[in-house]
């Protein structure tokens, strides 16, 4: 059962990983918020009340596999998205810190739109909680502005489907480090099954040669204006074999690889 709980208050909350995200047992949730003894009754009770989330239940519950007492079976289940809707339903004291958080964020993300620094600065300020430096987030938060460069790139390319996206991401980093992404995943030992982000997890050099290879890449794409599938995997590799001689340049002169198993915050 390893992965497949999560605990709420002391409260276990059953969970199945599908679709690249985790996806929690709604009676579970039901009853870890409003401490009911039967949470299927209060379930229909509360999609009797409520019209708006009764219309769209096909699209919060997914039937899953989920292991119970008697074997595995398939049981309603929701999203974060989904459980998120579900708690706006609950008329309860325990929902009500969540109901205060979404009003919160909600509030946020106006804000952002009209102003859209002040993102940035709240990013900055998630950062320097979890720990990391100044200076380590001024590298990644360029990453992420080269990053939307390549991908707006590769829009204006033809490239749309986000298995596309990710092939090319892969043929960058295999050529820059000698890892694709889940590979290098793997490396650092990070869990798959959850959207911890890898460059959240790479160091000061990491994060340097990331953004060399995805900056180098647009810059050939943009000469180079490619519009198939082959050329764009050409440009590519071609982007990531920069960053790749400069990082072996690198560690010859260092005396160590790049790439290490250990993240930012450890090695901190």
């Amino acid at each position: 059962m390893k992965g497949k709980i999560a605990i709420f208050e002391k409260r276990k909350i059953r969970r199945a990983w599908y679709a690249k995200r985790w996806w929690f047992v709604i009676v579970d949730v039901v009853s870890a918020l409003t401490d009911s003894v039967q949470p299927d009754g209060y379930l229909k009770d509360l999609r009797r009340r409520d019209e708006q989330l009764n219309k769209g239940w096909g699209q919060i519950a997914t039937p899953l596999f989920v292991e119970t007492a008697g074997g595995r079976q398939k049981i309603n289940c929701a999203d974060i998205e989904g459980v998120l809707r579900i708690i706006q339903s609950i008329p309860s004291p325990k929902a009500e810190p969540f109901k205060l958080w979404l009003a919160k964020v909600g509030h946020e993300r106006i804000q952002e739109i009209e102003n859209p620094e002040l993102a940035q600065e709240r990013m900055k300020a998630i950062y320097e909680k979890k720990g990391y430096s100044k200076d380590w987030i001024d590298k990644r938060l360029r990453g992420i502005a080269i990053r939307q460069c390549l991908t707006d790139e590769w829009r204006e390319r033809g490239i749309k489907s986000d298995r596309d996206f990710a092939i090319l991401t892969a043929e960058i980093s295999r050529a820059t480090f000698g890892l694709t992404p889940s590979q290098y995943k793997k490396y650092k030992n990070l869990p798959t099954k959850t959207n911890v982000n890898l460059r959240d997890n790479m160091t000061d050099l990491e994060l340097i040669f990331t953004m060399l290879g995805e900056r180098v890449t647009t810059e050939i794409s943009q000469n180079e204006k490619p519009n198939q599938m082959p050329h764009h995997k050409n440009v590519a590799r071609r982007g990531g074999m920069v960053a790749g001689n400069a990082r072996k340049a690198t560690e010859k002169e260092i005396g160590r690889p790049v790439p290490t198993k250990q993240n930012y915050l450890a090695l901190k």
